[in-house]
């Protein structure tokens, strides 16, 4: 903070602490003698026949008030509220949250360590453990993948068997912990409106869809050209690199010819968030099991 802002804001602060406490004691009257003239003890204002009272606070509100000042005085001491003052006491809200974690991770870090020790195949038929990464789930996952792990347009379904980069248990704990980054680059430019045309109608043949032969052929041109070193010569996509399977009728943005045009057209870019700083490797390992399980058939879960 700068030294203009930094005494910008401890002007301000203790300006209208100062215009407050003076508007307070400016109004404190000693109360009305009862022999005064009836005339002097009023405001003047009347309404409905009745008087308003001049009178003061009462003294017990007029005390309240007082020591809310004294109160704001201390706390402005203690605690960090003029500029970048930090006040005697040392208090952050970075300091509070790192001791209300350490705080909870010294609370679950044994059971997290149980869990952890544990292999996810095993990790991911243990209820008890289930019930903790489901949990997890549903504060750091459920917002893109959705409540049930069906995944939204543009986020994979957890629940089938269709993984962009492997569903096995150790890469999913991989792509959870370090994220992922899938770039589907714009033919536009390349291939042109007739070509994205061509490639889309191809695209659709491989999943058996229905097409315009004509067109597909011309596209698989264009597919063996631009598109098998992602997807490979058969369509079914390289999972090292993030590549989908165009042959399953799976559609991460869309399976009709329109959404597989757009996407040619513009192309896709996909982030999924690294969570290693955010859950550290026990909840991470929880989770991986969780997430695991989604695909698991019913009877095993």
């Amino acid at each position: 903070m700068s030294i203009f802002w930094n005494l910008w804001i401890i002007g301000l602060t203790l300006t209208n602490l100062a215009l407050l406490l003076w508007v307070l004691l400016a109004n404190r009257k000693v109360a009305v003698k009862d022999d005064e003239a009836p005339e002097n003890r009023t405001t003047g204002h009347v309404y409905d026949g009745i008087e308003e009272y001049d009178n003061p606070l009462p003294s017990w509100w007029f005390k309240m008030f007082i020591a809310t000042f004294i109160f704001a005085a201390a706390y402005l001491v203690i605690y960090p509220g003029l500029g970048s003052f930090k006040g005697v006491a040392g208090w952050t809200s970075h300091n509070q949250l790192e001791a209300k974690q350490q705080k909870a991770e010294e609370l679950y870090s044994e059971q997290f360590g149980k869990y952890n020790a544990m292999p996810i195949e095993d990790l991911a038929r243990d209820s008890d453990a289930m019930k903790m990464g489901l949990r997890l789930f549903s504060n750091n996952c459920a917002v893109c993948h959705g409540a049930d792990g069906g995944g939204n347009f543009g986020f994979p379904n957890l629940t089938d068997h269709d993984w962009l980069y492997g569903g096995e248990p150790a890469t999913i704990k991989q792509t959870i912990t370090g994220g992922r980054k899938g770039v589907m680059p714009a033919w536009a430019p390349i291939l042109g409106e007739d070509g994205i045309h061509e490639t889309a109608e191809y695209v659709l043949s491989l999943s058996g869809r229905e097409h315009d032969a004509e067109l597909a052929k011309a596209g698989q041109k264009h597919f063996e050209q631009n598109c098998v070193a992602c997807h490979s010569a058969d369509g079914k996509g390289i999972q090292a690199m993030g590549a989908p399977n165009l042959t399953d009728d799976i559609w991460l943005y869309g399976g009709e010819p329109q959404d597989i045009r757009q996407t040619l057209r513009e192309g896709r870019n996909g982030v999924m968030p690294a969570q290693q700083e955010l859950l550290k490797e026990s909840r991470i390992h929880l989770l991986a099991a969780y997430v695991y399980s989604l695909s698991l058939p019913l009877d095993e879960q």
